[in-house]
């Protein structure tokens, strides 16, 4: 009986420290096809997100996830607004970049006119037709950082990135289309490795795979870091599992709609694939792609026992070079879940690149720092669970 319980330890521990053998690698190869331009963001324009969908149902089925019913997929809509055609900004002569040099405010409708621009405040301008004062403005920022609309506003801002512009501002011709799609079309997507004990209880690890997608034709955000490096996580650990199956099933759910409004997790947990009360724990994951000042965990104060496993494996095994925690956040998707008391982290990890909600988010600067380490955590946590 010793002989073979220490050969069990030994397996398990030879097993989590071969999870290098599919490593970044993989990651690598998932991260690039999400921020590819093919998938143009990862939203809603040219159909990004649920071409992501397509290629993550492919990925779930060729590692041989299980379905809970006929596909991977749940589907839902809500209202987005996008802006799929021309777009164009010439201010005081100079043609300017998209993305790098301003976004246009995503609740914005479509202009077609040059303004007069007036300064109001130090980083404030409001714009005159040459008649009267209209309903648009410039705001100097010293980083550009773009989100998801829902719905249109009778504002439309622009957003310059203030460095670039130290001289006082005069005019502005502005050229965008918008659309507002009132029912897009969107999908999670839901799998799992059935429990060699309890099949009935779970495990679950979720990650959202939307973005920003595109503003006009010549702007995307890829999303490398958020979050199509939480997503490569969720695909490392569905092969690992399905290689050394759990004692509890563990499922994998992939969310869209999050950069909208965390809509995607919103919708499962009130319409969920199997029931909420089967779950023991749930680990989201955003964020995943640096490390370097070690990681956060957001319910660490609510849930203190959980928690408290995490950090003495941690400080047994020193996989990151610290944990820091914080308390209940409407920050990710892991948020719709705690509020109907299911016990839940969310995990990002800390330090690195600055790169967030703007077109520098690549694949090719993300350095993925502890990237191993993380998983073995997140391994090691759920068997202690």
């Amino acid at each position: 009986m010793k002989k073979y319980f220490f050969l069990l330890i030994f397996n398990s521990t030879f097993l989590i420290f071969n999870f290098q053998a599919q490593d970044t690698i993989y990651a690598r190869q998932v991260i690039k096809k999400l921020t590819s331009k093919e998938l143009l963001g990862r939203g809603y324009v040219n159909d990004g997100v649920n071409k992501a969908a397509a290629y993550l149902s492919k990925e779930m089925k060729s590692i041989g996830l299980s379905k809970f019913g006929k596909s991977y997929s749940q589907t839902y809509t809500f209202p987005v607004n996008t802006f799929p055609g021309l777009m164009s900004i010439i201010l005081d002569g100079k043609e300017l970049k998209a993305g790098v040099h301003y976004l246009i405010e995503p609740s914005a409708k479509t202009l077609k006119t040059g303004y007069q621009l007036f300064k109001t405040d130090s980083v404030t301008y409001k714009a005159n037709d040459g008649r009267r004062e209209v309903p648009v403005q410039v705001k100097l920022k010293k980083k550009l950082t773009y989100t998801v609309a829902t719905e249109m506003s009778d504002i439309t801002t622009v957003e310059l990135l203030k460095d670039s512009f130290p001289n006082e501002l005069k005019n502005m011709d502005l050229i965008f289309e918008n659309k507002l799609i009132p029912k897009f079309k969107c999908q999670n997507l839901c799998g799992y490795i059935k429990g060699t004990q309890q099949p009935d209880s779970f495990l679950v690890f979720t990650a959202h795979y939307d973005h920003l997608g595109a503003m006009g034709k010549n702007a995307y955000f890829p999303g490398a870091n958020d979050n199509a490096s939480g997503v490569s996580v969720l695909l490392n650990l569905a092969k690992y599992y399905k290689n050394n199956p759990s004692k509890y099933s563990i499922a994998f759910i992939f969310f869209s709609g999050e950069e909208a409004g965390l809509l995607g997790s919103k919708y499962y947990s009130e319409n969920p694939i199997f029931p909420l009360s089967k779950i023991k724990f749930l680990t989201n994951l955003d964020l995943l792609g640096t490390g370097n000042d070690g990681i956060m965990v957001v319910n660490a104060t609510v849930f203190k026992d959980q928690f408290a496993k995490l950090k003495q494996l941690n400080d047994d095994k020193s996989y990151v070079t610290q944990i820091k925690q914080r308390g209940k956040a409407a920050n990710s998707d892991h948020y719709w879940f705690a509020e109907k008391g299911i016990p839940c982290f969310f995990i990002y990890t800390m330090g690195g690149i600055q790169a967030y909600h703007d077109i520098y988010d690549i694949e090719k600067t993300l350095p993925l720092t502890d990237y191993i380490d993380v998983c073995k955590l997140l391994i090691e946590f759920n068997g202690k669970l």
